[in-house]
C-alpha cells in the first residue's frame, strides 16, 4: 500500500508521517475509547442509531472514525506541505491538476459520499446513512457541514478538485484498507439517527485529538515502515496507553455504604430514604429518567442527588456524573464536596474536573495548565482556532482552561480522587472527565451552534446530570435548558434537577421538555401533572413518561423532622447613599433616623455589643461598601469581626475571602464568638453557611428565601455541643429583617441603582406579600412553596392588588416573553425537527459570541502598581512582582490572572494609553482584552471613575 501522502506534518523537525498511518492510529483509539470511555448506554444508543447490534457498531464507529482525514489524500493538502509532494508516487504526481482550497474537512466529506455509495451506502437524501456518514466526517472540526449530492459532492466535481483516476484509486484502497481492519469491511447500516450521528461525530474528534498530538506521532515516524497490518496492530497495543494519559475512563465506583459516602451524616433523612427505597425499583422496570427534587435549604438536596446519582448509574449504564450550577462561587464549593465524595469510595484514580471561566483560581489546579500551546504540527492550511476562545459573552462561566499535551495527575488529599490530567483541562475537553463540576453555561453551549458541541454531547450523554438550583436561571437560561433537557430525554440520560425555590409551573416545563425529547408527544403528556409537591421528588421515566412521587407519610415525616420557625419582618426605610454628593469622598456623612443604613446599624447594634454571627445581604457592591463604611465607622471595635465580600475584589483576595467565612460559618467551621458578614447576592447560594441573625436589602420572595435557608442552617449538626448560639440569641426567634426602600408616600419606591437587578414586579409584589403576613411565623418548609409561588407562580394576582401591580405584572410577563423569543434565536432545532446535521450549524456562532444569559459583557481589569523612582510596573504595591511584558511561562499567567476582577464593559470602554496592556498579551488567549487600572490614583474611563481601595475593593463611580 503506498505510504507516500502525508497526513501530520512536524516543521520543527522536518518530519512526515503517512496519512493511512494516521487513520489507522484514529481507529486503533477510536476502539479502545469505546471499549473504556463509552457507556453501556452510549454504546446501545449508536448501534440501535444504525440498526445494528453492539460489536457491529464498535467496528463501524472505528471505521468512520478511521476515514475523518481522507480530504488529505487530495492535490491541493499534499502539495501545501513541506517535503511532502517529493514523497509522493510518480503515478500521482502525473494525475495531478490544479488544486483548488476547500478544507480538508469539507474535503472529507464531499469524497466520502462517492467512496461510502461504492460500498452500497445509501446516499439518497439529507437523513439517508451515507450523507450523515460523509457529515460526521465532514464535522470532526467542530462544525457540521451542508452537502450538495449534486454539485459539489458528485463524483464528476470531486474527482476534478481533489485529483484524477489515481488519486481516487488510492482513496478506495485506503478505504478498502481500513473497512477490513476495524472488522466493518461488508457492514452497511441502513440508517443513522442524529443521536447516533452526532456520538459517533464527537468519538472521532476525541481520537483525532490524541491522535494528533506530537508525543503520539512523532517517534512513531521515526520509526521503521510497517505495512497497514502491522502498523494496525501497533496502534492497537499504544491505544491504550494514549487513552490512560489522556484520564478518559470510565470508573464504576466501589459500592461504599451512606455514612462512608457522605461522612458527617448518621444515615439519609426521610426524603433521601424514600428516593433510596424508590428509586431503584423505578429505573430497573422503566429505565431512565428526570428527578425532580425540592426541599427547603440547607436540608440534603445534594445527599440526595449524590444517591439517585448512584441509583441510576447501576441501573442504567451510565457512569459517572455531571454536576451543573449557576454560578462559579456555587461549582467551587460544590467541587469540594464531589472530591470528598468520589475518594470516599476509595478509587485507585478518579479525576474530577473544575469546568468554568475562573477554575484556574482553584487550588486543585497547576500552573502547567495555563501554558499556552507551543505545538508545531501542520494539520491544515489555515489554523483555525475559534474553539480556543473564552466565551466572553457570558457573564459568569466560559470554557475552562487550556490544555496542553503532557499528561500529569496529582492525588488530592492522598486520596483516590485526583486533579484531571492537562488534557482533560482543554476547552472544551475537561467536560468530558468521569465526574465534573461545572457551571450550567458550559453544558448549555451544547445546544447552541458553536464549534465542538458535538463534543459536549458526548461529555453530557454517558452521565447522570445534576443540574443544581434550577430556580436561578432565569427565563433566558431557562429557555436554553429546556432544549438541553429535550437533548438529554433523547439520549436517554438520566438527569436530576435540585431546587429549593422553583415554582411548580417551572418543575412541570422542565419534565415535559425532557419527556419531548424522549419522544414522548404533548398529547399524551396532557394527560399528567408533573411538579412535585414540597418538599418532595417526581420521577418520570424517558420511557413511559408516567410520574411517580413519593408515599405521602415520607413526604410528611420529612416535613416534620425539617421544620423550622423564623421570622420574616420589613421595615421601611428611606434609601440614600453614604456619598450622595453632599459630602466629601471617603468622609462618612450624618446618618438620620429611618434611613436604610441606620436600620442597619440599629439590627446589627446587639450583635455588635453582645456577641453572635450576622449577614447583611446587601443589594448592590456600592450598598455593600456603604453598609461596610457605615458600621466601622460607627462601631470602630467591630474591625476585626466585620467582613466585606463581593465580586469585586481581586481574584485572590475575593477566594481568600470566601474560603475564610466558609471556614468560619460553614458545617464544620470554628464558630467564632462575633462575626458580621456584609455581601451582595453570593449570599443566596454562593456561601454555605449559618448565621443567627440576617438583615437584608428587598429582593424577590425566592432569594430571600434562599438568605433565610442561612439562619440555623447547621443547627441540628451542632445542637448536642451547646455552640449553636450565644447565650442572649437562644430564645429569640431566627429573624430575617427585609429592608423595603419607600418613598414619601410611604410605597416602595426602588432605587436606580436597582433597576437592572431583579424585574420591579418581584420586589414590588415581594414586598405587598411580606407587609400582609408580617406577623405570622414563617415554617419552613411548611409554607415555602406557597410564597414562591404567589410571586414567581403561575398564579393570578390576590385581590385588591391595585392598578400598579397589574401594570408591573404585564412588563414583567413581556419582558419573560421576549426573553425567551431572543433565547431561541440561537438555539439548535429539537432533535426530532434535524434533517440535515448541517442543521446543528446553521449560524456560525463561535463561543465568544455565544450568550447563555442575558446581562452587561464582563472585562477583566487588571491593578498595577509602579515603585517610587521606577518605570517598572509591577504586580504587587511591594514590587516583587513584575508585570511581565509578555508571559512565557504559566506562573506568569496565573500571577495575572488571579490578580483580576470582572467589571462591565461599558466601565472601561474607553481606555487611555496607559490602560492597555503590553503588547505581548495579545498572543495570550487568557490575557488578551485585559484593561490595565494603574494604582496612583483614581482612574476615568470616560464617564466612569475607578480606584481601588484594599478593604473596598473596587469602587466605581459614574458621572
Amino acid at each position: 500500500m503506498p505510504l507516500g501522502p502525508v497526513g501530520k506534518y512536524d516543521r520543527a523537525t522536518d518530519t512526515g508521517y503517512p496519512l493511512l498511518f494516521h487513520l489507522l492510529d484514529a481507529a486503533a483509539v477510536a476502539l479502545e475509547l469505546w471499549d473504556r470511555f463509552l457507556t453501556d448506554s452510549q454504546r446501545q444508543l449508536v448501534a440501535d442509531g444504525l440498526g445494528v447490534n453492539v460489536s457491529r457498531a464498535r467496528s463501524l464507529a472505528a471505521f468512520f472514525a478511521s476515514l475523518h482525514d481522507m480530504g488529505k489524500l487530495a492535490v491541493l493538502f499534499q502539495s501545501a506541505l513541506p517535503g511532502a509532494w517529493s514523497r509522493l508516487e510518480e503515478e500521482l504526481l502525473a494525475d495531478a491538476a490544479d488544486p483548488v482550497w476547500v478544507s480538508h474537512e469539507r474535503a472529507s466529506m464531499h469524497l466520502a459520499v462517492d467512496l461510502l455509495a461504492e460500498l452500497g451506502y445509501d446516499t439518497g437524501g439529507n437523513d439517508s446513512a451515507g450523507v450523515r456518514v460523509a457529515q460526521v466526517l465532514g464535522g470532526h472540526h467542530g462544525r457540521f457541514l451542508q452537502l450538495d449530492l449534486a454539485g459539489a459532492a458528485s463524483p464528476e466535481r470531486t474527482r476534478a478538485l481533489f485529483g484524477g483516476a489515481a488519486w481516487h484509486g488510492l482513496r478506495r484502497r485506503y478505504v478498502a484498507q481500513l473497512a477490513h481492519l476495524t472488522g466493518a469491511e461488508g457492514v452497511v447500516p441502513e440508517r443513522m439517527s442524529v443521536q447516533a450521528a452526532v456520538l459517533v461525530c464527537g468519538l472521532g474528534v476525541v481520537a483525532d485529538r490524541l491522535t494528533s498530538r506530537r508525543g503520539f506521532w512523532l517517534a512513531k515516524a521515526h520509526a521503521p515502515s510497517f505495512g497497514a497490518r502491522e502498523h494496525f496492530a501497533w496502534s492497537l497495543r499504544r491505544a491504550p496507553e494514549a487513552v490512560d494519559d489522556s484520564g478518559l475512563e470510565r470508573i464504576a465506583l466501589d459500592e461504599a455504604g451512606f455514612t462512608t459516602a457522605h461522612p458527617g451524616l448518621p444515615g439519609p433523612n426521610a426524603l433521601q430514604a424514600s428516593v433510596m427505597e424508590d428509586l431503584p425499583g423505578l429505573v430497573a422496570r422503566a429505565g431512565p429518567g428526570i428527578l425532580v427534587v425540592t426541599d427547603a435549604t440547607g436540608a440534603g438536596k445534594s445527599v440526595t442527588a449524590l444517591e439517585a446519582v448512584r441509583i441510576m448509574n447501576e441501573a442504567c449504564g451510565t457512569s459517572g456524573l455531571l454536576w451543573l450550577l449557576p454560578t462559579t462561587a456555587t461549582a467551587d464549593a460544590l467541587y469540594d464536596t464531589v472530591v470528598q465524595w468520589v475518594a470516599a469510595h476509595k478509587p485507585e484514580r478518579a479525576p474530577v474536573t473544575l469546568v468554568h471561566h475562573q477554575s484556574w483560581l482553584n487550588a486543585a489546579y497547576g500552573d502547567h495548565a495555563l501554558a499556552p500551546d507551543g505545538g508545531s504540527v501542520i494539520d491544515d492550511q489555515v489554523a483555525d482556532r475559534a474553539h480556543r476562545t473564552p466565551a466572553a459573552a457570558v457573564p459568569e462561566s466560559g470554557p475552562a482552561a487550556p490544555g496542553g499535551s503532557e499528561s500529569t495527575t496529582a492525588a488530592a488529599d492522598g486520596c483516590g480522587a485526583t486533579v484531571p490530567d492537562t488534557w482533560l483541562r482543554g476547552w472544551d475537553q475537561a467536560l468530558l472527565a468521569p465526574f465534573t463540576v461545572a457551571t450550567v453555561d458550559q453544558a448549555l453551549m451544547a445546544v447552541l451552534p458553536v464549534k465542538f458541541n458535538a463534543l459536549r454531547m458526548l461529555a453530557l450523554s454517558g452521565k447522570t446530570v445534576v443540574i443544581d438550583e434550577a430556580h436561578a436561571l432565569a427565563p433566558f437560561g431557562l429557555h436554553h435548558l429546556r432544549r438541553l433537557l429535550g437533548w438529554l430525554g433523547s439520549f436517554g440520560c438520566p438527569v436530576v434537577v435540585l431546587s429549593a425555590t422553583m415554582p411548580a409551573r417551572t418543575a412541570d416545563d422542565l419534565l415535559r421538555a425532557y419527556l419531548t425529547g424522549a419522544g414522548h408527544p404533548a398529547r399524551r403528556l396532557a394527560a399528567h401533572t408533573y411538579a412535585p409537591h414540597y418538599p418532595g421528588w417526581v420521577f418520570a421515566s424517558a420511557r413511559t413518561a408516567a410520574p411517580v412521587r413519593p408515599a405521602l407519610t415520607a413526604r410528611l415525616r420529612h416535613a416534620r423532622s425539617q421544620r423550622r420557625a423564623a421570622r420574616i419582618d420589613i421595615r421601611q426605610v428611606r434609601y440614600r447613599p453614604l456619598d450622595d454628593g453632599q459630602s466629601p469622598d471617603g468622609v462618612v456623612r450624618d446618618v438620620e433616623t429611618g434611613e436604610r443604613l441606620a436600620a442597619v446599624g440599629e439590627l446589627i447594634a446587639p450583635v455588635a455589643r453582645r456577641g453572635g454571627c450576622a449577614a447583611v445581604a446587601c443589594a448592590t457592591v456600592a450598598d455593600a461598601q456603604d453598609t461596610y463604611r457605615y458600621l466601622l465607622a460607627m462601631r470602630p471595635d467591630l474591625a476585626g469581626d466585620l467582613v466585606l465580600l463581593h465580586a469585586r475584589f481581586p481574584g485572590l483576595v475575593r477566594e481568600e475571602k470566601m474560603r475564610a467565612v466558609r471556614a468560619a460559618l460553614g458545617p464544620c467551621g470554628q464558630r467564632p464568638g462575633r462575626l458580621v458578614v456584609v455581601s451582595t447576592s453570593m449570599l443566596d447560594v454562593s456561601l454555605d453557611v449559618d448565621v443567627d441573625l440576617m438583615v437584608s436589602d428587598l429582593a424577590s420572595i425566592a432569594r430571600l428565601l434562599q438568605r433565610l435557608g442561612r439562619l440555623g442552617r447547621f443547627e441540628h449538626l451542632w445542637r448536642a455541643e451547646g455552640r449553636r448560639r450565644a447565650a442572649w440569641l437562644r430564645e429569640l426567634p431566627r429573624t430575617l429583617t427585609v429592608l423595603e426602600p419607600v418613598g414619601a408616600c410611604g410605597t416602595t419606591a426602588l432605587p436606580q441603582s436597582w433597576q437592572a437587578l431583579e424585574p420591579a414586579y418581584l420586589l414590588h409584589a415581594t414586598a405587598r406579600l411580606l407587609r400582609a403576613r408580617s406577623q405570622e411565623p414563617f415554617l419552613v418548609p411548611d409554607h415555602v412553596q406557597e410564597a414562591v409561588e404567589q410571586i414567581h407562580g403561575a398564579a393570578p394576582l390576590p385581590g385588591q392588588a391595585g392598578e400598579e401591580l397589574a401594570r408591573l405584572l404585564a412588563e414583567y410577563r413581556a419582558a419573560e416573553r421576549a426573553e425567551e423569543h431572543l433565547a431561541a434565536l440561537h438555539l439548535l432545532p429539537p432533535p426530532r425537527r434535524v434533517s440535515s446535521l448541517a442543521d446543528l450549524h446553521r449560524q456560525r456562532l463561535t463561543a465568544a459570541d455565544a450568550v447563555t444569559r442575558l446581562g452587561a459583557a464582563r472585562t477583566l481589569i487588571l491593578p498595577c502598581y509602579r515603585p517610587p523612582g521606577s518605570r517598572r510596573r509591577t504586580l504587587d504595591p511591594e514590587g516583587r512582582i513584575e508585570l511581565p511584558e509578555a508571559p512565557t511561562t504559566a506562573r506568569q499567567v496565573r500571577a495575572v490572572l488571579q490578580r483580576t476582577l470582572p467589571v462591565p464593559s461599558a466601565w472601561v470602554a474607553c481606555p487611555g494609553l496607559r490602560h492597555l496592556p503590553p503588547q505581548g498579551w495579545a498572543r495570550h488567549p487568557m490575557l488578551s482584552g485585559i484593561v490595565l487600572l494603574p494604582m496612583d490614583g483614581p482612574q476615568q474611563f470616560g464617564g466612569h471613575r475607578l480606584h481601588l481601595e484594599e478593604e473596598l475593593g473596587l469602587v466605581h463611580r459614574a458621572k
